[in-house]
């Protein structure tokens, strides 16, 4: 399939061709505060998306950090992934921030979440990289309020390594407690979202190249009408 046809089919802005989608992802999220679809993402946008991170130049990736602005710092005992944030400077780009924008504007109209904006990056994750324990947001102390994943990974096994594994957890006499985790095989065109602050996650050392994309509906936090920026 063509990269042009691939686009074509998000232009329409017609969120009906995905509804069923959306609202399976959105009733996950109300039962369960999280939603793992496997192999959900129309397969010509994880085609085209594929394509696209495989082609990018290496020197467009850099490595990733922990934290934000100035606190913003490189850790290798945290993580070892590198990143290449996502614009509407390719047709790749444009068609999954048109297709982020539909799910946005369903999961607003359905749960009433005020997502303002999203921001997104493509992950790489060489050989023997890593991204240990985190949580994407922190309560009150940000504005990140859903966690967007989709892998882009074709005959994917469990051979492979690089799970995302997902900690479920409760609040008892003051401690934290972990119920069960999930582990989520990224495959090609898997969906996983989950609400920010609530859980913790990991992804597992890769023994091949994994590639996936990583992304976060947010609130808007600005003051005196200065719009709080993606990042």
């Amino acid at each position: 399939m063509s990269l042009s046809l691939a686009h074509a089919t998000l232009v329409d802005d017609d969120p009906l061709q995905f509804e069923s989608l959306f609202e399976l992802i959105a009733n996950d999220v109300i039962d369960k505060g999280h939603s793992i679809r496997p192999y959900a993402l129309p397969e010509n946008l994880t085609t085209l998306l594929l394509q696209h991170i495989t082609e990018l130049p290496s020197e467009n990736f850099k490595r990733a950090g922990i934290g934000r602005a100035k606190e913003h710092t490189i850790n290798d005992f945290i993580r070892t992934d590198e990143i290449c944030w996502i614009n509407g400077n390719s047709s790749a780009g444009c068609a999954w921030i048109k297709w982020a924008g539909l799910l946005q504007e369903y999961l607003n109209k359905r749960l009433f979440l005020g997502l303002f904006s999203f921001e997104s990056h493509f992950s790489h994750y060489a050989e023997g990289d890593f991204y240990k324990k985190h949580k994407d947001a922190f309560k009150g102390e940000g504005n990140r309020v859903l966690s967007v994943v989709v892998y882009l990974n074709q005959n994917w096994s469990r051979d492979d390594g690089g799970e995302l594994v997902i900690y479920e957890q409760s609040l008892a006499n003051s401690a934290i407690i972990e119920h069960n985790k999930i582990t989520v095989t990224p495959s090609f065109g898997t969906i996983v979202v989950f609400l920010s602050e609530e859980f913790p996650h990991e992804v597992l050392p890769a023994l091949r190249d994994r590639y996936a994309i990583a992304g976060w509906f947010r609130l808007n936090t600005s003051i005196a009408n200065n719009i709080d920026p993606p990042r």
